[in-house]
């Protein structure tokens, strides 16, 4: 994972390399809450591969960069 400022900045970084997914700091800062907000409860477990995807298409993080298939 990567910040950046702007996706000028994204762009200048790829050097017309093909990049991945972009996403603003605020959804990252959603996929962490939803994806880790559970990790230190006494029954927590590791979650199946449907969980985590049922995540990121409730974030709107879809597509074929965000597909856990």
């Amino acid at each position: 994972m990567l910040l950046f400022r702007s996706e000028a900045h994204v762009e200048n970084w790829l050097k017309g390399r093909t990049g991945g997914a972009t996403i603003p700091v605020t959804k990252l800062a959603e996929l962490s809450d939803a994806w880790w907000s559970t990790r230190l409860a006494p029954d927590w477990r590791p979650r199946a591969a449907g969980e985590g995807q049922s995540i990121l298409d409730r974030l709107g993080l879809t597509g074929e960069f965000w597909n856990f298939g």
